[in-house]
């Protein structure tokens, strides 16, 4: 850590933020788990997550909604059926009641679509100037099935890796509401509860392993799975579904959509046939533009691209990402 001081780069869920917890997290909690959701006892599945989006209000969603379907899709990826929610406010001496109104109600209404009840929460303001608007913490509660396990241990060479949708939307229509792009069409963001999705693919496939693509994108995902397992990546550029507008977006800006974050985004890692399991998943609204990107092999050490032109590109885990403030 730099000059052992906090940087924005230590809130990116990239090398930074893996380091800040192993040296300072873990080291003094001992924490049984290093995953967003842990099992703690009777099958119950619990996660925490902290917003700061900025700005709160984006196309696509705000700073509630996406506070629901996160840690919604939190408690989701260990095969978890979510059920309860509590929610803390931070809220900054000015804000407009108006606009904390459009908050809840939007936590409402994804709630409701999930299935999930909010049950309890704390408020508390600070001095004007001391925050950013408004940041929510938001704890998940769920419950596992009898044999529903998915961990990285469970990932076997010649697995399928896939992903449910296009990439890279909600971090442009970040970057766009945040820059004042002006964008036309707006990009929107593609913030969504995928706990329903999440039972229909571990009813019809062979999962053994969930993380949804948030901050660092699938790239970093791909990387701890490398880390964790030691088992070689490789995905296929011309198989990774992306919107024409984000990758002429990203080209613009110099960005590479495979590390951007998604907030509707899973990957997952399936053995045995996945035809049926991937024609399943596109009869799903959150899944039509599901795809095979990728497999488990011996052929690499690492997690690799394979270009259009059928070159291998390295892809490397980031110390940070250069985009801060994105959930």
């Amino acid at each position: 850590m730099k000059n052992e001081i906090i940087t924005l780069g230590h809130g990116s869920g990239a090398g930074l933020t893996k380091k800040l917890i192993n040296d300072v997290f873990d080291r003094n909690f001992k924490l049984p788990s290093l995953e967003d959701a842990v099992e703690i006892e009777n099958r119950m599945v619990v996660t925490t997550d902290s917003h700061v989006v900025k700005p709160i209000f984006f196309t696509g969603g705000d700073i509630g909604k996406l506070s629901v379907t996160g840690t919604v899709n939190d408690v989701s990826m260990k095969g978890a059926v979510p059920k309860y929610l509590l929610a803390a406010f931070i809220i900054e001496e000015g804000f407009k009641i108006s606009d904390l109104r459009k908050i809840t109600e939007s936590m409402k209404k994804e709630a409701e679509t999930a299935k999930v009840k909010i049950i309890a929460g704390d408020t508390k303001v600070v001095e004007k100037g001391k925050a950013d608007g408004i940041y929510i913490t938001t704890t998940g509660i769920g419950f596992l099935s009898e044999g529903i396990e998915l961990y990285t241990q469970k990932i076997e060479l010649g697995d399928k890796i896939m992903i449910n949708g296009t990439i890279g939307d909600h971090t442009i229509a970040i970057i766009n509401t945040r820059e004042n792009l002006e964008l036309t069409p707006p990009p929107e963001s593609d913030c969504a509860c995928l706990n329903e999705l999440v039972q229909l693919m571990l009813e019809k496939g062979n999962i053994n392993f969930l993380r949804d693509a948030t901050r660092g994108g699938i790239a970093t995902i791909l990387n701890e799975v490398f880390e964790e397992t030691g088992l070689g990546i490789i995905i296929d550029e011309k198989s990774i579904p992306i919107k024409d507008s984000i990758k002429a977006v990203c080209e613009l800006l110099g960005l590479d959509a495979l590390y951007l974050a998604n907030e509707g985004k899973l990957v997952s890692f399936a053995s045995g046939e996945t035809f049926n399991l991937l024609k399943e998943m596109k009869k799903h609204p959150l899944g039509k533009d599901s795809a095979v990107i990728g497999e488990v092999t011996t052929e690499v050490k690492g997690v690799y691209l394979r270009t259009s032109i059928g070159g291998l590109r390295p892809l490397l885990m980031l110390e940070s990402d250069p985009l801060p403030r994105i959930c």
